[in-house]
C-alpha cells in the first residue's frame, strides 16, 4: 500500500489526488487527523502539484462528479468537484457514496 499520512482536515478545504484528476471539497471534517487516499496514495491540498504519483491500487470505481462520499465512522464527508479514475479511501477503507435524501411528497 501507499505511504500513510494523517491529515488535519477543515470544512471548505479543497483536496486533489496525486494519481489522477480527482478533486474534492471537504463538507464535514473529522475531529481527528485521517489518512485520506485516492488510488492508495495520500491526497494533497489542491494546487500543491500535478498528478504524477504511481497508484498502489486498481483503477475503477473512481470518484464521480457532484457525488458526496462519506465515512460515518470518523465523521468525514467529501463532495467530488472533479471526477477521477481511482477510488477514495479513509484509513484504508473505501468511502461510501452518500445516498440522496427522499424528497417530501407534494399532495
Amino acid at each position: 500500500m501507499g505511504v500513510s499520512i494523517a491529515m488535519e482536515l477543515k470544512a471548505g478545504s479543497r483536496l486533489a489526488s496525486t494519481v489522477d484528476a480527482t478533486e474534492c471539497v471537504v463538507i464535514r471534517a473529522p475531529k481527528e487527523p485521517v489518512d485520506l487516499t485516492c488510488g492508495g496514495v495520500p491526497m494533497a491540498a489542491a494546487g500543491d502539484g500535478a498528478p504524477g504519483a504511481t497508484p498502489s491500487g486498481p483503477e475503477g470505481d473512481g470518484a464521480q462528479l457532484g457525488k458526496r462520499y462519506v465515512d460515518d465512522g470518523v465523521g468525514l464527508e467529501l463532495l467530488c468537484v472533479k471526477a477521477g479514475t481511482y477510488p477514495l479511501a479513509c484509513g484504508g477503507q473505501p468511502l461510501s457514496l452518500k445516498s440522496a435524501k427522499p424528497l417530501p411528497s407534494s399532495d
